[in-house]
């Protein structure tokens, strides 16, 4: 069993891997304050609950974009799990990765853990140029090549962020779901009026910025690339953004199993 972590700014996705398949899958609030006794009771009770023995686990890998956890978790870790598993524990970067990617950046460690993961795992998914959009606490662009080269890409705010601020800022605006969309583009209540302004809103920026971010990648000499989206928001923002070819939840926890095969049969 491998145990397969990806650590967030705002969640945490966790979950095992048996015989190349996602088999259990846990989405628990990310903070940074956790100690690694606090880790602990949570993972013991989580997989105590799925019915797993943690003696069974035979690997691990983290992606981590917060970087207070990564001793916390490798503590957990160690309390855990059996200590061939966590020895052998492996924390994605960009120098754990070059071998499998190849980040055509000055600064190939400034891109986050998760960035390379789900490009990564985008390039075995489909072979081709790619676009992974993930809508997290920011939504990224991450251009992939069919070669897997990570060519840059773009970082701005996530839909939950701009809607706090917003609500935030204007005393008179609610809290509202995003899960539940307007009917239409002009609202006729406050609460419409949000979801339209941030629906629409988002979904045209997201249209714009893949036809840019296509046609640019299409003047540099790449063929035209599949757009892939992942993250907690892909699908409320799916209707809003036609461009979006197809979904994939379990990108990044699939990333990571194909990173920890390839690299722990070196």
């Amino acid at each position: 069993m491998l145990f397969v972590i990806d650590i967030g700014n705002t969640h945490t996705v966790a979950g095992i891997i048996e015989d190349g398949r996602i088999s259990q899958q846990w989405r628990i609030q990310t903070d940074s304050a956790m100690t690694a006794d606090e880790l602990g009771i949570q993972y013991h009770n989580l997989f105590r609950m799925a019915d797993i023995d943690c003696s069974k686990i035979t690997g691990i890998i983290i992606s981590n974009v917060v970087p207070h956890l990564e001793t916390a978790y490798y503590n957990c870790c160690a309390k855990l799990f059996d200590a061939h598993a966590t020895q052998g524990l492996i924390n994605v970067c960009s120098e754990k990765v070059a071998s499998l990617i190849s980040v055509k950046l000055d600064n190939p460690g400034e891109v986050g853990a998760d960035r390379l993961v789900n490009g990564i795992s985008a390039f075995h998914l489909c072979r081709s140029n790619a676009i992974v959009i993930d809508f997290g606490t920011a939504i990224t662009f991450d251009c992939i090549s069919a070669q897997c080269e990570y060519l840059g890409g773009l970082i701005l705010p996530g839909l939950h962020v701009s809607l706090e601020a917003l609500t935030q800022k204007a005393a008179k605006l609610p809290q509202i779901d995003l899960r539940l969309p307007p009917k239409k583009v002009i609202g006729t209540s406050t609460v419409s009026a949000m979801k339209s302004g941030v629906l629409f809103g988002y979904g045209a920026m997201i249209e714009g910025l893949i036809s840019r971010v296509r046609d640019e990648m299409i003047s540099l000499g790449y063929d035209d690339p599949a757009i892939i989206a992942t993250g907690g928001m892909a699908s409320v923002i799916l209707d809003f953004a036609p461009s979006i070819e197809r979904i994939v939840p379990d990108l990044t926890l699939n990333g990571l199993g194909l990173i920890y095969k390839t690299l722990a049969a070196h």
